[in-house]
């Protein structure tokens, strides 16, 4: 049986129920808008994301150089999977030649890939910063490890030119369609995907949140004893302790506000790709598994999402950082429209924004020990 691919379209797996010749049009129309919506906010956002971060003075950040990489790798995933989409929704068959279909499947899963293996990187980052900071990575480490994540997207989604291709799917009409080997073909592939995209970067997450959880607790054990302690040090020396105890708490705070916003990164990842990656295991391994197409569109819908909603947490967390680009902007406007000098203090936008990462809010005064805490 022939089968039409999914992880960026509406199944990946095998459906032989499906008409390949017709389709619901009033189905189609709704996922054609919510596409043109997902394809327009992670366009926009992360566009937004990747100006703020060069145009501000802590661009040097790990953390930003993470982010700038995610959001490069949603901006992939935006121009090469969700606009392909679009288009082919609304034109229902694939119009081009061979090449060009199996370079798209190519690019769509590069996409998928990169962004999860950024995210995998973010979290291992932080877990590291979290667990052992003196062993915490360094600039040209972590560009290696980004490059490899690259090259692994690029190697990885190399099965999709040899299975992708534009094959005859009715009588004179062509379309972009998956030849998978009979009868393990299908379920070797979606398994192939579910494992890399899903599976193994899920687990690889949950342990770094673990650890990070644990030496959370632990910290905030130590924590409450030295508190205990302080309370029974005598007046004299007193001070001293408290200012030793208030920089370690605040170095922690830093710390864990990087922490939570990756974590909610993971968990908008985790509840958009769960569902999709569940319909295609139980489709690909489940003989009675439903064959109508509606789980399998709203799936890839809720799974689009992903793309667009990073850029949202980053202005949750660190809304200085768009605070900043919003300044720069006023300042270019103000220079283009008034042709006169705009002067932006630099010194001053930087007194707005706490941090040189996202302990948005830290006191002003705490400043200078927060900047040389987060890495």
């Amino acid at each position: 049986s022939e089968s039409k691919e999914s992880v960026n379209n509406e199944t990946y797996g095998v459906n032989q129920t499906v008409n390949p010749l017709k389709r619901n049009e009033e189905v189609a129309k709704v996922e054609v808008t919510v596409l043109a919506l997902v394809l327009f906010l992670a366009l926009a956002g992360n566009l937004c994301v990747l100006v703020a971060i060069h145009t501000t003075k802590h661009s040097q950040s790990r953390m930003y150089y993470f982010m700038k990489h995610l959001s490069i790798a949603d901006l992939v995933v935006a121009v090469f999977q969700v606009l392909p989409q679009l288009i082919w929704d609304i034109t229902f068959r694939f119009y081009g030649p061979d090449i060009l279909c199996r370079l798209v499947k190519y690019l769509q899963t590069v996409g998928m890939f990169a962004s999860t293996y950024m995210l995998v990187l973010m979290s291992i980052d932080r877990c590291m910063a979290i667990c052992q900071p003196l062993r915490s990575l360094h600039k040209k480490k972590d560009r290696c490890y980004v490059i490899c994540s690259w090259a692994l997207s690029l190697l990885f989604s190399i099965p999709q030119v040899y299975i992708f291709s534009l094959r005859e799917v009715g009588s004179g009409v062509y379309d972009c369609w998956g030849d998978f080997v009979q009868p393990w073909g299908a379920k070797a592939y979606i398994t192939w995907m579910s494992l890399t995209i899903y599976i193994i970067p899920v687990t690889i997450l949950s342990v770094c949140y673990g650890l990070i959880s644990f030496k959370i607790w632990q910290n905030f054990k130590r924590k409450t004893k030295r508190d205990q302690c302080i309370t029974l040090t005598p007046k004299a020396s007193k001070g001293s302790a408290l200012a030793r105890v208030s920089s370690v708490k605040l170095i922690s705070k830093a710390k864990i506000t990087t922490v939570k916003m990756t974590f909610v990164i993971v968990l908008a990842y985790i509840m958009c790709w769960t569902p999709f990656f569940s319909v295609q295991m139980w489709s690909a391994w489940d003989p009675e598994a439903p064959r109508e197409a509606m789980p399998f569109i709203i799936s890839m819908l809720l799974a689009s999402l992903n793309s667009c909603c990073n850029p949202w947490i980053y202005m949750f967390f660190a809304g200085h950082l768009f605070h900043d680009l919003k300044q720069n902007l006023l300042c270019c406007s103000a220079l283009y429209l008034k042709s006169s000098q705009c002067r932006c203090d630099p010194e001053q936008d930087s007194r707005k924004s706490n941090s040189s990462t996202y302990v948005i809010k830290s006191a002003s005064s705490q400043r200078s020990i927060t900047q040389t805490s987060v890495t």
